[in-house]
C-alpha cells in the first residue's frame, strides 16, 4: 500500500514481514501545463526539462552524485537511468528513474538526497501533474508518493531523502521549493536538511 506523503513526513523502508528492503527507485513524472491565451492554446504546452539527481552524503559532506551527466555513482549503487527532456504523456509513468540498491550503498554514504530542478529554468506554476514516487524495485509496489503541487515561482525542489536509521534506511518527505537550475545551485538550501 502506498503512502501520500506530505512535507516532513517520515517513513521506514521495512517491509512489512519486518526485512529491510535492498532495492528501491525513485521515479519522478511531469507534464508541461496548459499555456493561456488562444494562441498560446493553439502553440500547446512548450517542453519542460526537468531532472531528477540523487546526492550522496556522508556527514554533511556530498561524496557523490547521480543525475543526467553523471548516470551511476562511483560505487555503482546508485543508477540514473537517462535524461527526458520533454515531460511525460500524463499517464503518470516516470519520466526519469533512479535506481537506488540499498545493499550496496558504502557505509560511510548515511544519506541520499532526492531533487527536482528545472534545467531550461521555468518555475513549477509551468508544470503540472509532477510527482516523485518511491517503489520496491524487486516487487514493483509503490511504497510511497508525493506530489509536487501549488506551481509556484521556485525553479526546483529538495524532494525527499533517504537515510540511515535505527532499524535500517528511512525515508524523509522534505518538499522544499528552492531555486536553481542544477542540483549544485541547490546545495547551500540542502545542507540545512542533513
Amino acid at each position: 500500500m502506498s503512502v501520500n506523503l506530505s512535507k516532513g513526513q517520515q517513513i521506514s523502508l521495512s517491509k512489512s514481514d519486518g526485512t529491510a528492503l535492498n532495492a528501491v527507485r525513485m521515479g519522478l513524472g511531469w507534464q508541461a501545463a496548459q499555456r493561456k491565451g488562444f494562441l498560446a492554446k493553439l502553440a500547446g504546452p512548450r517542453d519542460i526539462d526537468l531532472d531528477a539527481s540523487a546526492l550522496l552524503f556522508a556527514g554533511e559532506q556530498l561524496a557523490d552524485v547521480a543525475f543526467f551527466q553523471h548516470l551511476t555513482s562511483d560505487d555503482g549503487s546508485v543508477r540514473h537511468l537517462g535524461d527526458n527532456l520533454t515531460g511525460g504523456s500524463g499517464a503518470g509513468d516516470d519520466d526519469e528513474v533512479i535506481l537506488v540498491d540499498l545493499g550496496r550503498v558504502p557505509a560511510h554514504i548515511d544519506q541520499i538526497v532526492l531533487t527536482v530542478n528545472s534545467f531550461t529554468g521555468q518555475t513549477f506554476a509551468e508544470v503540472q501533474n509532477a510527482f516523485c514516487r518511491l517503489v520496491d524495485e524487486n516487487t514493483g509496489q509503490e511504497l510511497a508518493r508525493y506530489t509536487l503541487s501549488g506551481g509556484g515561482t521556485h525553479t526546483a525542489q529538495i524532494m525527499a531523502k533517504l537515510y540511515r536509521g535505527t532499524g535500517g534506511w528511512q525515508l524523509k518527505a522534505i518538499g522544499e521549493p528552492a531555486a536553481g537550475r542544477t542540483f549544485q545551485d541547490l546545495l547551500p538550501t540542502i545542507v540545512g536538511h542533513l
